[in-house]
């Protein structure tokens, strides 16, 4: 739909500059006219001339109209030639006859002088002359259209790339691992009959969770506010699932963060990484969630204890995926720091400029 709004749109101002430069060739013999006559506009001199100019308008209008189209641009090059030179031959050759047989007066104007001359055309050279006159026409009409073409081709380029960058982003974004939901509604599943009312806020809390997937997210932004609501839905989920033995905290601005807009579905990827990998059920485990922001950056710290029996590569998988789509949005204007240096804890920081 975009490339056809393009298309008609290059088509219209392409026509508009065909329009006024062919306006200003038939004023030419008016203005001329005016300048040269002292009482009043010579109006045979201006018709004649105008019959000067016919056959090229003519030469003109095939070619725009079918020889460039159906031809030139569809890259029928040899068809191409050859129709331009039976073009340029009929069209010459008619006013040549015309020049040779026709006599006595046009629109009662008596043009016998420019018949006997035999040069009706735009100029007054030789028929040859007139060939490649018609043939620089032809070129420069030729020049304007590939140059409108190479301009269409380049949005029409643009917007591929943006809509495959889209599509790469939001596939990207809805990277959230299935699982998960499988996993806890199996948990609320267990809930059911041992504590109902915990059940109940789970089956809440999920739903929230999937219409922000489904419905909210689907924007290029949303604001922090928001996206740090559905972290916390999340965690509340995933504390169904461990005992006591994890130490779990999530640290967030307590003032209004809805003025303040991030790409949807950044941050979970490392906090689901987190919680996939980091978390043991023998040993003692903690995950620790940071996220601040001041006037330009949103800052996300993720700590987490390292579990040596969780190695798996699906956890470089999703972070090449969050690096991507940051890598699309932003280009070199984020900071990622992943330190996995202390065998004890893993870590992420994350810094991301503010949605204007």
């Amino acid at each position: 739909m975009a490339a056809a709004k393009l298309d008609k749109k290059q088509i219209i101002t392409e026509n508009i500059l065909y329009a006024m430069v062919w306006t200003v060739v038939f004023l030419v013999p008016i203005l001329n006219s005016k300048l040269m006559a002292e009482e009043h506009v010579n109006l045979d001199g201006i018709i004649i001339a105008w019959c000067k100019i016919a056959p090229y308008f003519i030469i003109f209008l095939i070619h725009n109209i079918l020889l460039a189209p159906m031809l030139l641009l569809k890259r029928r090059y040899l068809w191409y030639i050859f129709a331009n030179i039976v073009l340029l031959a009929v069209i010459f050759a008619g006013v040549d006859l015309y020049e040779r047989f026709i006599e006595g007066k046009l629109f009662a104007l008596d043009v016998s002088e420019y018949i006997q001359r035999r040069h009706a055309s735009l100029t007054d050279l030789q028929w040859y002359w007139n060939m490649l006159l018609g043939l620089f026409m032809i070129g420069t009409n030729d020049g304007v259209k590939m140059i409108f073409k190479s301009m269409s081709d380049e949005r029409k380029i643009e917007v591929m790339k943006r809509q495959n960058l889209q599509a790469e982003m939001d596939y990207l974004k809805y990277q959230i691992n299935p699982h998960f939901f499988m996993n806890t509604l199996n948990n609320i599943h267990a809930l059911i009959d041992i504590d109902t009312e915990c059940a109940k806020e789970s089956v809440i809390e999920l739903s929230k969770m999937m219409r922000y997937v489904l419905y909210d997210s689907g924007s290029q932004s949303i604001s922090l506010q928001n996206e740090l609501q559905f972290v916390s839905n999340y965690i509340n989920l995933m504390r169904i699932r461990y005992t006591g033995n994890v130490d779990i905290e999530f640290n967030y601005p307590k003032s209004n963060t809805s003025h303040i807009f991030i790409p949807p579905l950044l941050f979970i990827v490392f906090v689901e990484n987190a919680f996939k990998h980091g978390i043991s059920y023998n040993t003692r485990s903690f995950i620790r969630i940071d996220v601040t922001c001041d006037a330009k950056n949103v800052h996300c710290s993720v700590v987490n204890s390292r579990n040596p029996s969780k190695k798996s590569d699906k956890a470089g998988i999703g972070l090449d995926n969050v690096t991507k789509r940051l890598d699309l949005i932003y280009g070199k204007e984020y900071r990622l720091v992943i330190d996995d240096s202390d065998p004890k804890q893993y870590s992420i920081n994350l810094t991301i400029p503010i949605a204007k």
